[in-house]
Parts: C-alpha cells; structure tokens; sequence
C-alpha cells in the first residue's frame, strides 16, 4: 500500500507526483510512490519498526513501540521543514528524529532510533520506497505482457519487412517482433521481481558493528535486524551494507535494463509508425500546438526518452559502489535523487508502455504493400539457394546481380524478369518469389516464445 498523495505546504510538486518538466512520470503510480511525503511515510515507518522490533525481542516496552507508531503519522510532519532542516546535518532523518521525538513525549521519547545512525533508517525507507514502487510497476509489465502476447498470436502469420541497418533485408511477420518485445518485458519482470523479493533492511547502527544495541540490554544483536526486517517486509541481510551497496546495484540494474526493454518496443514503434512507412499506430496520438493534422505517438516518445535517460542514472548509482571506509561521505548521498528519478522514469514508462500495446494498431496489409517496395529482392537470399542448384551457384549469382540492376532500372518485378529465362521454366516462381512464403520458422518461433509464462 502507497500513501496518498498530499499536496506539500510550500507547493512542492513531488508529493502531488506531477513536474511541468516530466510528462514521462507525472501521474503514474510511481510518481505517488516516490514523492516527498512517500518517503516521509517510509521514514517513519523504518522508525516505528525499529521500536516494535525491540520490543518483540525485549528491548523496549510494548507501550513505546505503540507510542512511537501512534505518533509515526506522516500528517503530523512538514516534509518542507524537515528538507530545509536537512542541510544542517546532511540527510532528513536527524531533524525527523527531532520531531518524532517531541511528538512521542518524554516518558517513551528515548526509544525512538535507539541504537540506530541516521543511514539505518534513511536506507530502509529506501527499500520500502523501492518495493512499493516496484509493487505498482510489476502490474503494468504484467499488461504490457499480456497486451503483446496477444498480438503475437493474432499476428503470427502476419508477413512484413524484416529491416537491417535501416534496409529491408527478408520477410518476417509481426507476430514475431511483438514475440521479441514480449521476451523483453518478460525479462525485465524476472530482474524486477528478483530485486524486489531481495531488497534487505539496514541495521548496524554507527558503524556496522551493532555495538550500541548490546549496550541497551541486547544479548544478541544480531537477531535484531531479522526481527526488524520480519516488521517490515523486507530481507534480513547478512551483514550491515552501509559501504557494501549491492543492493543499490542490484536495483539500478534492473531498472535501467526495464527502461531499456520499454524503450526497444517503443523506438520501434516509432520507426513503424512514421508517415511513410505507417505500419503501426499508436491507438490514440497525441496533437500538435501548430499542425492540426498530427497524430504524434506520444507514448512511445516519453519511454524512448526515459530508456534514453535511465542508463545515466544507473552509471551514478554504480558509480557510489566505492564507498569509503564503514560509513562513506557523498557517495551514499550522490545516491538518493538518481534512485528516486530512475524509480519514477521506469514506473512511468511501465504505465505508458501498458497503454501503447494495449492500444497499438497493426495495419497488415500497409505491411504486405512494403514487401513488394524491392520489386520482390526482399526474396533474393531464397533464390540464390533455390536457383544454384538449377543454375550453378555462380551463374545464379550473376544472374540475380544482373536481374537485380534491371528490375530498378525497368520497374519490373524480379519474378516478371526471372519468367524470361528459359532454364527457369520449369520452376514454380510465383511461390519462389512471394514473400509472404519465405518467412522462415518465424511462426514457429512466436508460439515457442509464447509458451513463457
């Protein structure tokens, strides 16, 4: 469960999950799930945890883990003061603290963070953040999924231009590349879904060693953290992860390679979708503030941009792997805003990659039209392997250059001109030059994709 949306008293737009600058996200599930107020909510939720797990294990009394979670409410705190308090001492959790502190009184006040550093609680939240981001995306790949594989079996048979290097290269059908999109989401939801189950809470107080919480009475510290995760939801790690930030890692990796995954449908979409080639369309373009006439494929430009964007911000988060010494300076803190932008990049990508191939439209006979653009050359490979052994492979060879030349230069198809050649006739050139019948094993191959669940 995410936090409603609360609009932030000075008007800060992270909590409302909109940005005039970020179309991409504005709006999307994630947006809700990682403004301010979301990681205020998860912020307090760490701390409250913190006290109940104590509790469990004898360390507190049950009046001050339900003290601390009464007083935990995210309504009762100004996340614009708590930011602006944050310079003082680097991170938000010292003035929250502060206030959550006053707010339990004085009788259970001294339970609060007990024991903890301000990157316990501070790495926690970030974990709760990202598993409920994570939670509201993995639906949306689980539509586009959906979405996909139903226009892989409704178009397996579907013959179009297979391209590369920009160029029509043999036929293939569309049913096929919307199998390929599909494997794509398929593998970005197993690296998501992996991450999410594997997110661990952060407990090792000042530096990693747990020494404080054998100083308030526990005889074994080290169950703490299992105890806390056990509250949570989240992991037990092995050891403390202050400097060792695998996890973080581990999550940037997912989520760019997601954005990525989006971003390969959506560049294809794009190119598919141009005014000359006009394969596919998006079911409900966005308009022009200057030409009434466009249909701009709107969805497929915002995860292109994003996919464009989430590499750099993983690179980052890679980047802060060295962390110095048990508790690092600026490498820890170069890695909240990329995480927070590459969970709301990708969680808005996912939303808008749901709608594109739900409402993807697939135009089969612009597709059957473009195989007959290379005056049936896009067939060219078959005859070369059909016609050697008639021919002689050096003369089919020559034979196809030569017919290849003239087929451009008289607009005359390949099959037209192969027909004038008497050592042919006994060939059945209609179906040795269609394209529609040299498509391979690709049927074959997209029901093979679609037997992944």
């Amino acid at each position: 469960m995410t936090s409603p949306a609360v609009p932030d008293p000075a008007g800060s737009d992270t909590d409302a999950g909109t940005s005039l600058l970020a179309p991409g996200w504005t709006g999307s599930p994630a947006a809700s799930a990682t403004g301010d107020r979301a990681y205020l909510r998860a912020l307090l939720d760490a701390e409250a945890a913190l006290t109940r797990a104590q509790a469990a294990l004898g360390l507190a009394p049950a009046e001050a883990a339900d003290a601390v979670g009464a007083a935990a409410d995210p309504a009762a705190f100004d996340a614009h003061s708590l930011a602006e308090r944050a310079r003082g001492g680097g991170n938000p959790v010292i003035p929250l603290v502060a206030d959550l502190t006053r707010a339990v009184g004085e009788t259970y006040g001294p339970y609060v963070h007990r024991g903890a550093t301000s990157q316990d609680i501070l790495d926690t939240a970030t974990m709760l953040v990202a598993a409920r981001t994570l939670d509201l995306l993995l639906p949306d790949l689980a539509r586009t999924e959906g979405a996909l594989a139903r226009l892989a079996a409704e178009h397996r048979n579907t013959p179009m231009p297979g391209r590369t290097l920009t160029q029509h290269a043999v036929p293939t059908v569309f049913g096929l590349k919307a199998a390929g999109w599909r494997a794509l989401v398929l593998d970005a939801r197993d690296r998501i879904t992996a991450v999410r189950d594997a997110l661990p809470v952060q407990l090792g107080g000042a530096a990693g060693t747990l020494a404080a919480f054998g100083s308030y009475g526990a005889t074994d510290p080290v169950a703490l953290p299992t105890a806390y995760a056990g509250e949570l939801g989240l992991r037990a790690p092995v050891l403390p992860w202050h400097t060792l930030r695998t996890p973080i890692a581990d999550l940037a990796g997912a989520l760019a390679v997601t954005a990525g995954a989006l971003g390969k449908i959506a560049v294809d979409v794009l190119t598919l979708s141009r005014t000359e080639i006009g394969e596919v369309a998006e079911g409900s373009g966005g308009g022009s503030s200057a030409m009434p006439h466009k249909a701009n494929p709107v969805r497929s430009t915002l995860i292109a941009a994003a996919a464009r964007r989430a590499p750099q911000l993983a690179a980052t988060l890679y980047g802060s792997l060295p962390a110095e010494d048990e508790r690092p300076a600026g490498a820890w803190h170069a890695e909240w805003e990329p995480l927070r932008d590459l969970l709301r990049l990708t969680g808005g990508a996912a939303r808008d990659a749901a709608e594109l191939a739900e409402g993807l439209r697939v135009r089969p006979g612009v597709m059957r039209a473009h195989l007959g653009l290379t005056h049936g050359l896009i067939v060219s490979e078959r005859l070369s392997a059909e016609l050697a052994p008639v021919l002689g492979r050096a003369r089919a060879k020559e034979l196809l250059t030569e017919l290849a030349a003239r087929a451009y230069a008289e607009d005359r198809s390949l099959g037209e001109l192969l027909a004038d050649v008497p050592e042919l006739r006994d060939l059945d050139l209609a179906d040795l030059t269609d394209p529609a019948r040299y498509t391979g094993a690709a049927a074959a191959l997209t029901d093979r994709a679609l037997e992944r669940r």
